[in-house]
């Protein structure tokens, strides 16, 4: 696998696909060992769906919506993707900030990869109920709400099966925020179908 800054792609070349996840620390491996996180896993089973394609994980622990649309445009330079998949918005949520400004900016990176000639592929999150009813619904739709407007693609839940599981604590970190090891071929499962219509 290429991380952000090296090998970078060419957007339909012989060797297939380049796969481009900008995401945060769900994506990135945090507190798990290299090789373990569902970027990784969609690697393999690539490799054992015998398709062609480079996947690059450019996501970064902590990162935001801002954070990801300050880094897009360099990234999709530098890499060329055929498809982009989007996994932001979580520390948007945790920190308060404005849903609007979440909103426009996972809209403003869906068009600027379509307009680089990249499919993409939105991961939406959900947050706990202590942050209220009202609140989860209108973060949740948000990812919605950019898919319907950029007829981009849509995971509507990354950790759905692992947060809502019968024993949820059982599949994270001692953080509570972070999932194990152990949940990351189940995230994997949720973003399959919906990438491998694209791809």
């Amino acid at each position: 696998m290429a991380y952000a800054g090296t090998q970078p792609g060419k957007n339909g070349s012989a060797k297939g696909s380049v796969i481009l996840v900008v995401g945060d620390s769900l994506s990135a491996e945090y507190g798990l060992a290299r090789g373990t996180g569902w970027v990784t896993l969609l690697e393999q089973r690539l490799a054992q769906e015998k398709i062609p394609a480079t996947v690059v994980n450019a996501s970064v622990s902590g990162d935001t919506t801002a954070g990801g649309r300050a880094r897009l445009a360099a990234l999709l330079k530098l890499h060329q993707p055929t498809h982009v998949v989007l996994e932001l918005g979580s520390n948007d949520a945790l920190r308060g900030l404005p849903l609007a400004n979440t909103q426009d900016n996972l809209d403003w990176m869906t068009e600027q990869a379509q307009a680089a000639g990249a499919r993409v592929l939105l991961v939406g999150m959900q947050m706990p109920p202590n942050y209220g009813a009202d609140y989860g619904r209108r973060f949740a739709s948000l990812f919605e709400a950019v898919a319907k407007e950029r007829k981009a693609a849509l995971v509507p839940f990354l950790l759905k099966g692992v947060a809502d599981a019968p024993n949820p604590t059982a599949l994270f970190q001692p953080d509570r925020i972070h999932p194990r090891s152990e949940a990351q071929p189940r995230m994997l499962d949720n973003v399959w179908p919906e990438l491998r219509k694209l791809l």
